[in-house]
This record gives C-alpha cells, sequence and structure tokens, in this order.
C-alpha cells in the first residue's frame, strides 16, 4: 500500500563488490513481488520500482552482490517469482531521517481512537522524502499526535494508509493503530474503498462517461513521470472511471472514480486519453492545449493560470468501512477556493462569449 522508496542517483554508484567490504549491509530497499507476478529480470523489475535509479545502475549493485532474492544474492538475469522478498543492502546506512513533530495547521474532518481523516490543502507534501524532509503532512499528524503515547510516527505500522500528490488538494485517511492499519489497508487493496476525485481537464469528451483501463509504470525516459505502458510484464493495472459534471466547451470538469490508486493515475489515464489536468506542469497542462489564439484568450487562461497555480485535482470523497465498528463512514471535502475561482473564471468566460468549439 506504500508508494515505492526513493533511492537518490549517486546510491547506486561507485560501488565495489561484496566481498571487498567488512562493513555490515545497510537495507536500502525491499519489496514483496505480487503473486500473480510472471517472470521477470530482476533488473526490469527494480527499475520500474525505485525512484531515479537506472537499469544500469541497478545491474552495477547486482554485479557487485548488493540486490538480493531471499536474502541470497543474485545477478541481473534473475527471474522474479511470486512472493520473492527483493532487497538493495548497501554497505553504507540510509541517510536516517526520523520524523519529528512540528506544529503545521491540519484540516481535521473527523478523528477517533482509531483514525483520523485530514482535509489536506493543495502545496502540503505528504511524506517526507528527497528534498522535502521537513514541513510534511506526516510531521503535522507527529505534533497532532505527540501526547498519545501509542502512536510512534516512525513506526510503519501506523501512519498513513494512502497518499494523494503534493499539489492536490483533499481527503486522506490516517490509522492510529497498527489494527486500524491492517484492516483499512486491505479495504485499499481490495478495491473497497470509495474514492471519487474532481478534475478540470483540457478539451472536450464525446462522451459523458467512460472508464479508462491500463498499466501505468515509470516513464522510461522521464523517471519523475509515469506512463500507460502496453508491456505487460511492467506496470501495474489501473483502471479509473469519469464522468462529465460541466462542460466548458476548451475545458472540462469531470469526476474521477477510482477503481485502484496508482501513483499519479488520474493524471496519467487522462493525458493517455487526450484530456491532460488544467495546469499540471508536470505532464504538460500548464501550456494552452486548446482554444484559439486570440490574445484576450491566451490572457484570460494566463488568469486562470494563476487563479489556481496546480493541477486542478481535487480528492473529493471518501468511503471505507470502519476497522473496529464496521460502520460505514463516507465523507466529503468541497471544492478549495483556488479551484472554485477557475471554476467560476471558466463560467464567467463561456456566459460572455460564444465559442467556437
Amino acid at each position: 500500500m506504500k508508494e515505492e522508496e526513493f533511492i537518490p542517483d549517486d546510491e547506486l554508484d561507485e560501488i565495489e563488490p561484496i566481498n571487498n567490504h567488512s562493513n555490515e549491509l545497510h537495507e536500502h530497499f525491499r519489496v514483496v513481488v505480487d503473486k500473480g507476478q510472471t517472470p521477470m529480470r530482476i533488473d526490469k523489475y527494480l527499475f520500474e520500482r525505485i525512484v531515479n535509479a537506472s537499469r544500469n545502475r541497478i545491474q552495477k549493485a547486482s554485479d557487485a552482490g548488493f540486490v538480493m532474492a531471499n536474502g541470497k544474492p543474485v545477478k541481473s538475469n534473475y527471474k522474479v517469482k511470486p512472493l520473492d522478498v527483493l532487497t538493495v543492502m548497501m554497505d553504507r546506512p540510509r541517510y536516517e531521517n526520523d520524523i519529528i513533530p512540528e506544529d503545521i495547521p491540519l484540516n481535521i474532518v473527523y478523528e477517533d481512537q482509531d483514525l483520523l481523516v485530514i482535509n489536506k490543502p493543495a502545496g502540503l507534501v505528504v511524506h517526507p522524502g528527497c528534498g522535502n524532509y521537513h514541513g510534511t503532512l506526516v510531521n503535522a499528524i507527529a505534533w497532532h499526535l505527540r501526547d498519545n503515547p501509542a502512536y510512534d510516527p516512525n513506526d510503519p505500522q501506523v501512519g498513513l494508509v494512502h497518499r494523494i500528490d503534493k499539489d492536490t488538494s483533499g481527503l486522506l485517511v490516517v490509522a492510529k493503530t497498527p489494527n486500524a492499519k491492517t484492516h483499512l489497508g486491505l479495504q485499499f487493496y481490495n478495491k473497497t474503498t470509495r474514492r471519487q476525485y474532481n478534475a478540470l481537464v483540457w478539451g472536450n469528451f464525446e462522451q459523458e462517461s467512460g472508464t479508462i483501463e491500463g498499466n501505468i509504470a515509470r516513464h522510461p525516459k522521464d523517471r519523475m513521470q509515469m506512463s500507460v505502458t502496453n508491456d505487460s510484464e511492467i506496470g501495474k493495472h489501473a483502471v479509473t472511471h469519469y464522468r462529465v459534471l460541466e462542460r466548458f466547451g476548451y475545458v472540462t470538469l469531470v469526476e474521477c472514480i477510482l477503481e485502484t490508486g496508482r501513483t499519479h493515475q488520474i493524471r496519467v489515464h487522462m493525458k493517455h486519453i487526450g484530456h491532460i489536468l488544467f495546469n499540471d506542469e508536470r505532464y504538460g497542462g500548464n501550456e494552452i492545449l486548446k482554444g484559439t489564439h486570440f490574445s484576450k484568450y491566451k490572457q484570460f487562461i494566463n488568469h486562470c493560470f494563476e487563479a489556481c497555480p496546480r493541477q486542478a485535482l481535487h480528492a473529493r470523497t471518501l468511503g471505507f468501512i470502519h476497522p473496529t465498528t464496521g460502520e460505514e463512514m463516507f465523507f466529503t471535502s468541497e471544492l478549495p477556493e483556488d479551484m472554485t475561482h477557475l471554476l467560476n473564471k471558466w463560467r464567467n468566460y463561456i456566459n460572455n462569449k460564444d465559442l467556437d468549439i
């Protein structure tokens, strides 16, 4: 249920064979292979799951004895099997970054002894990572629960059950106990949670609703992006259902219902069908992709970008079964001010101008 670990580019550089090291090894990455995984070279498998690590560096690490399957060093051509435990071990410890409580305001929409539901603002990083070791949602949660002796922010058995991107706003659930995290995690894994997002995307849809299905993997050229792949051996199965809520001619407000929860899923699936999210810089949505060439229109779009200076995506609803009471919980978060302002600009625009759609 957690995102893939991050290994900085230089951590797989300048490595020497394992036999030359007398120091103990330190685990930098671990993953358990899915039950349904078909045989695949371990270098290819890890390349898809370790951010910012090239296949060549993974091969070098394997040649040096740092890549292991079930506790034993393996070469790059080792074929991973279902339930293999794969690890990358290094002769130096990972960057230690204990999560320190920080007094950061939280918008808590629900809390009990088992869990928290938080409405995250856009711009707040969810979890510490490369370049963002402080000032995250996890640091804020640690502060909020600092007087709870049962909650250790550095214990992976509690905390975030799922994540949303830094510049996406909306609802998240946080487990305060190991039991809650296990039960909630299984609901996400079994696709029984209810998650609806609102997104403003470029272009006008022909249909009122539809389903996007396609494996999502790291982009082969830009490792900070994800992409839909036709290679059945790589990527993770992903399904997004969408429904048109409001049409503005050159852009459309849609509701997206997640059947799976992959990294950048809505952003990638929408780009895949030709409807990049409005002002999504990483995927090219911060350019004028539909509309006229008139300067007045360009000025209007620039004002829209300023009104909502991030991808126009909001996690609006979240539903799950309470891990202790068995009660069905359902939460709704209204659109934040920046997206509301953006939509009102488009409403005013189409009401005062005939669009040549």
